[in-house]
């Protein structure tokens, strides 16, 4: 049985459910897990967790915890990573707000714009020193990667380390509620109403999860591109095999006009349906940050709330205290959402192909006109050790144009990190959609770089 070391185990997104899930395998049992967190409080509450239902349920599982992933890769076969730079909210706002100083407002600056490359940057030292560490003591080990900017750190591995890398994402549920909402009237869909929106906000959580499930269901959506910037290639009944899109263009057409206002407009000019939702959409976009248009107005595009999230990652560690506490088998617990790690390593241990809808692997000719080096997201199969992208061929112009520019800047972002070189840095940021002036972009440049000196002593 594997050994599995969990890196980020105090995860707010990704934590809990992957821990859960690891425990309730029974393919897995047997299997040794290993909690990795800098964080000693989040370390031992996720241990003390996985202690508690590992001996309740019978899970069969070894586990231990680390406060350091050196001393917990030796013998491994899977690292699965949820790290993120601390603390997370707070970075993130000052991303989004350092820009604002030079006239400059960023959509969203998670993933894409000078935010993403902020993003990115901090965690490169970290990810390529575990990346080096893998070499090591696990060379052949497989690293399951949820962090983002997904892409750009999957492409840093890649590109830097000799480790095997693939890249998780649970973003084309969005497209999944969509199609699944504006085939409600057809299909027979419930909760179609409820779900009115895509953005980051608790309220819209469980509406959108209510219909990406039954959407998952009954239709099978083939996406491709980068992550948080797929296109819907193909759209088909589960159960017959009929070709849903063109019946999904004439409904959609149907819905309200303020239902994702973004992804309408890209839909009809592009004539692909883009998967993210306008949120993580519109970081990728050149039309949405001109201070006289206030496109982002126009298309209600709400920031990240940093205050909520940041209450709502305190309040679910102290529910799971609670649980622990008081022997509680919350709902939580029993019934988790798999994020996809223990799909993967499950067949990957027992050789059965698994088809899995979004991966994030190196192109390597599957989506053409892109760099064989670039990191896509794409449908896939896993089997022992191995994984093969299934290759979608060309994407029209407009669309692979978009995508071929997001590549170049992501990796120019990576490669200037990785060598400390202001050039490619620059050079990246002004290939970004985002930026639209060379001088904002030298100042915005020396300010990410100052701003997060901490982690970037390369550039010092």
């Amino acid at each position: 049985m594997p050994k599995i070391v969990c890196l980020g185990a105090g995860s707010f997104s990704f934590g809990l459910s992957t821990l859960i899930t690891l425990l309730q395998s029974p393919t897995l049992r047997g299997s040794e897990i290993a909690l990795v967190d800098i964080n000693p409080e989040s370390l031992d509450l996720s241990a003390r967790l996985a202690g508690w239902l590992n001996k309740r349920w019978d899970c069969g599982k070894i586990i231990s915890a680390h406060s350091n992933h050196k001393e917990a890769l030796p013998g491994t076969d899977f690292v699965i990573s949820a790290i993120e730079v601390q603390p997370r909210e707070a970075l993130w706002r000052k991303d989004f707000e350092l820009t604002l100083k030079y006239g400059l407002r960023q959509p969203y600056a998670e993933n894409g714009g000078p935010g993403g490359f902020a993003h990115a940057a901090r965690n490169v030292n970290t990810v390529l020193e575990i990346a080096r560490d893998m070499e090591a003591a696990c060379p052949e080990a497989w690293l399951i990667n949820f962090t983002n900017p997904m892409h750009r750190l999957c492409y840093l591995v890649n590109q830097y380390s000799r480790i095997k890398v693939v890249g998780l994402c649970h973003q084309l549920a969005a497209g999944y509620a969509m199609t699944a909402k504006a085939l409600a009237p057809v299909l027979g869909f419930n909760g179609a109403e409820a779900f009115v929106s895509t953005h980051a906000d608790p309220c819209n959580h469980y509406p959108m999860a209510n219909m990406a499930f039954q959407g998952m269901e009954r239709l099978k959506i083939t996406a491709a591109g980068l992550n948080h910037f797929t296109w819907m290639l193909a759209l088909q009944d589960r159960r017959s095999g009929e070709d849903l899109y063109p019946l999904f263009r004439r409904e959609w057409q149907k819905l309200p006009a303020n239902f994702e206002p973004l992804t309408r407009d890209i839909f009809d000019i592009f004539k692909l349906f883009p998967i993210p939702g306008d949120e993580h959409l519109d970081e990728y976009l050149p039309w949405l940050t001109n201070a006289a248009h206030k496109a982002w107005e126009r298309y209600d595009l709400s920031l990240y709330d940093w205050t909520l999230f940041e209450h709502l990652r305190q309040a679910q560690w102290r529910q799971v205290s609670e649980w622990i506490a008081n022997r509680d088998l919350n709902e939580t617990l029993t019934d988790p959402v798999s994020e996809g790690a223990v799909e993967l390593i499950e067949s990957f241990v027992t050789g059965v192909p698994l088809y899995w809808e979004a991966l994030n692997i190196p192109n390597r000719g599957l989506i053409h006109g892109l760099p064989e080096n670039a990191i896509v997201e794409v449908p896939g199969t896993i089997s022992i050790d191995s994984i093969q992208g299934e290759a979608v061929g060309a994407l029209p112009k407009g669309i692979l144009e978009l995508l071929h520019r997001e590549v170049s800047a992501s990796q120019l972002c990576i490669d200037a990190v990785v060598l400390g070189d202001r050039d490619l840095a620059l050079q990246s940021l002004l290939l970004d959609p985002v930026v639209d002036d060379i001088s904002t972009a030298r100042l915005i440049l020396d300010d990410i770089l100052e701003t997060n000196r901490t982690w970037l002593p390369q550039f010092h």
